[in-house]
């Protein structure tokens, strides 16, 4: 393949998409390593168990029971491993995938577009098995290099509603840096989204953390 043809793949109406995003997501990395500012996080800003919708700007949105959803994170390992180092991973398979299939398979426009969907699913088990080896080295420090039980006495809002044995998210903030943290109420009452609660144990593996709620005076 030349350089031409490659250009000609790449920025081929299937693919122009996944090269901008790879090409703004180098650009990412190039001014986190000049400038030591990162600005990952986590896995969600926003997720609201009262609407089914999943937008496309970053926020999930799931319906009345948001535990498959954190479940699907949590096999995914990203309630572990930061977004910024998923995501960019994902987005370089589906691209390679992507250029390959189109180079040594001419398809029409529309199938290849269709094609990016199986190559997407496929580059996110891919990540998960690539990126096991560090989740040891994750698990115990975030993206800004603190200890996991640092959270402990931490302050948020809930991300989704949880009672029971359910498992929902939490917002918590570290400086000024937003992150999920995969939470159960410790006493099993109900905890709406919205609520403001504490971090005041994790479970014996830090699969997850135990939540009360905050009463405000």
């Amino acid at each position: 393949m030349t350089f031409q043809e490659f250009l000609h793949i790449a920025f081929s109406p299937v693919n122009t998409v996944l090269s901008v995003l790879l090409a703004l997501s180098v650009i990412y990395w190039i001014f986190t390593m000049l400038t030591g500012l990162d600005i990952d996080v986590g896995i969600d800003s926003d997720i609201d168990a009262d609407i089914d919708v999943d937008a496309p700007d970053g926020h999930f949105h799931v319906s009345d029971d948001p535990s498959a959803w954190a479940h699907f994170l949590k096999f995914l390992n990203l309630d572990i491993v930061p977004m910024t180092y998923f995501l960019t991973l994902v987005l370089l398979l589906t691209w390679l995938g992507s250029i390959y299939l189109n180079a040594f398979i001419p398809l029409p426009i529309w199938a290849g577009a269709l094609m990016v969907f199986p190559l997407l699913f496929v580059s996110l088990i891919l990540t998960k098995i690539i990126l096991k080896p560090l989740n040891p080295f994750f698990r115990e420090i975030n993206h800004k290099g603190e200890k996991s039980h640092d959270f402990l006495g931490r302050e948020g809002k809930m991300k989704s509603s949880i009672h029971g044995d359910k498992i929902g998210m939490m917002e918590v903030f570290i400086g000024s840096d937003p992150m999920i943290l995969m939470v159960k109420s410790r006493d099993g009452k109900e905890l709406k989204h919205g609520t403001r609660v504490m971090v005041v144990d994790e479970e014996p593996n830090r699969k997850f953390y135990f939540v009360e709620p905050v009463f405000q005076l």
